[in-house]
């Protein structure tokens, strides 16, 4: 009997063991986990991650902006010095951002006719971020980026920075030409989203990916005219941006801040301020934008419970390669005031407002691209261009135009846009054309920092005396950003070829291969 109830016991054990297994599945799984993954949503994240620069990065490098206090720490560009804080912002942002969610977009969409469109507006978008990462460093990942999860490439082999950029150049033709109107409507394209339809989206994106492929084209003009003019009738003939309404800008709001702004806004405001060079320009040539970007607070540490006085006579920036301690013997030196200096800061109510825009790609700067195209005669027997004074001169009204969407939504007249482009120092002239039209350039790229350090390096305009702090850079300019540190700690092979591939030193100034 003992047996027989030993034998029960067992079977039951073995039944219960048996239940237990068939419901494993269900039991153990997680109701709320994601099975799987909108491609839509990655695409807004991505969009919404595109790195937006750093004041004290590339702004500072061109002389708009300065971080006037040497304390260790806020040493760098500013002062031409090889910092880390100031070198890894874009790389990691970039690479632990977009360009992993960008990757995952491409792998989900690339097999689906359904989301064709997704598929070919996430490879424009990755063909802008590794276009800034190349502009900022030279070589990079490029080829292994972003495949740490899809294929276990922890630490991805850099390319060459050429060999990247005719891979963009290739990636932008092909999926710009590839969008089409009868396929999917992404409503979650943050750029966008909120076009009518899907003929009107795929229009925007034909025109973003086109007039990218001219900014692509513009960058070779110092080492392959020929190459440059080929492409950039190429992206003149796939159709351009037009008008403002086409601009590739994000916008935000008070969850959500602008996150450019709030590097300055945030901790020691009294330490930051426009540069002489950059607040002299707009001075000099009476410039309306003026009273929206510079101001001067009664407190530089209080500019956020402060109303900015605008008044132009008084606005002065703070001159380069000079800080705190040195300014002291500065000829013009202004004084300080309140608890900083007596020098023009941001106008935080309006273009350093926490919900200012951001803008990537304009009208004001694919107008300014094409008026050098005409001048260099790039652009000579192509159907419907116009002249490089009509090209400048509507470049720089697109640029007036931005700004009403910046807040208090201030409004540039007409009259003071033909008073402006009427002044001598402004106006047309083909003797000094380059010059013209690249500084007004470099205004209508304020918020966009790589495109200003860019398009400086390749034209060589606006005229800047070079930072003379210290003799780092030899009398010279920064010419890229070092790789971050842990580059050489963790990926230390890839990277040493990389600094061989370079032709030079990781430092500041090493030039990248379209800037001879």
């Amino acid at each position: 009997m003992k047996r027989f109830y030993k034998y029960i016991f067992i079977c039951s054990i073995f039944a219960l063991m048996s239940s237990c297994d068939k419901d494993f599945a269900v039991v153990n799984t997680n109701p709320y986990a994601l099975t799987n993954v909108n491609a839509g949503l990655l695409f807004s994240n991505a969009q919404r991650l595109t790195h937006a620069g750093s004041w004290e990065g590339e702004q500072t490098i061109v002389q708009q902006f300065v971080n006037a206090y040497n304390t260790g720490a806020t040493a760098g560009f500013n002062f031409n010095e090889d910092n880390n804080n100031f070198n890894v912002p874009r790389w990691n942002d970039s690479y632990n951002g977009p360009v992993k969610l960008l990757e995952q977009i491409i792998q989900l969409t690339k097999a689906d006719p359904t989301k064709a469109n997704l598929y070919n507006q996430a490879r424009i978008w990755k063909s802008f971020i590794f276009m800034t990462l190349v502009d900022t460093y030279g070589d990079v990942p490029y080829s292994q980026a972003g495949k740490a999860y899809l294929e276990a490439i922890f630490y991805p082999k850099y390319d060459k920075d050429e060999v990247i950029y005719e891979s963009l150049y290739n990636e932008i033709k092909a999926a710009t030409a590839a969008l089409d109107a009868s396929k999917d409507f992404v409503k979650e394209d943050m750029f966008f989203g909120k076009a009518a339809n899907t003929t009107e989206q795929v229009a925007k994106w034909k025109k973003l990916g086109y007039s990218l492929m001219l900014r692509l084209g513009m960058r070779y003009s110092k080492i392959d005219e020929t190459k440059a003019k080929n492409i950039v009738q190429e992206a003149y003939n796939g159709g351009l941006i037009q008008t403002n309404a086409d601009n590739v800008y994000l916008v935000y709001n008070s969850i959500y801040n602008n996150p450019l702004n709030n590097g300055p806004r945030a901790t020691n405001p009294y330490f930051y301020y426009l540069a002489e060079p950059f607040v002299n320009q707009l001075k000099t040539t009476a410039d309306p934008r003026m009273k929206y970007v510079c101001g001067k607070y009664a407190d530089p540490n209080q500019v956020l419970a402060l109303t900015p006085d605008t008044t132009a006579a008084i606005q002065f920036g703070f001159p380069v390669g000079y800080d705190q301690t040195s300014v002291l013997k500065y000829p013009d030196y202004k004084g300080t005031k309140g608890t900083g200096q007596n020098y023009s800061q941001l106008n935080y109510t309006v273009f350093g407002s926490a919900v200012a825009p951001i803008f990537y790609i304009t009208n004001a700067q694919t107008k300014l691209l094409l008026a050098e195209a005409a001048f260099r005669g790039w652009l000579s027997g192509v159907s419907g261009a116009l002249t490089p004074k009509e090209y400048y001169e509507a470049g720089i009204k697109a640029s007036f135009d931005e700004y009403a969407l910046y807040p208090t939504n201030p409004v540039i007249s007409a009259t003071l846009q033909n008073s402006y482009i009427s002044r001598t120092n402004v106006a047309y002239n083909a003797a000094k054309a380059l010059e013209l039209i690249n500084t007004q350039y470099w205004i209508a790229s304020l918020g966009n920092g790589a495109e200003s350090f860019a398009n400086f390096r390749r034209s060589g305009f606006p005229t800047l005396n070079p930072n003379k702090y210290n003799n780092n850079l030899q009398n010279g300019f920064t010419r890229r950003m070092a790789y971050p540190n842990e580059e050489s700690a963790r990926n230390n092979a890839n990277y040493q070829e990389a600094v061989t591939s370079l032709g030079g030193a990781d430092n500041l100034s090493t030039r990248i291969f379209w800037d001879k």
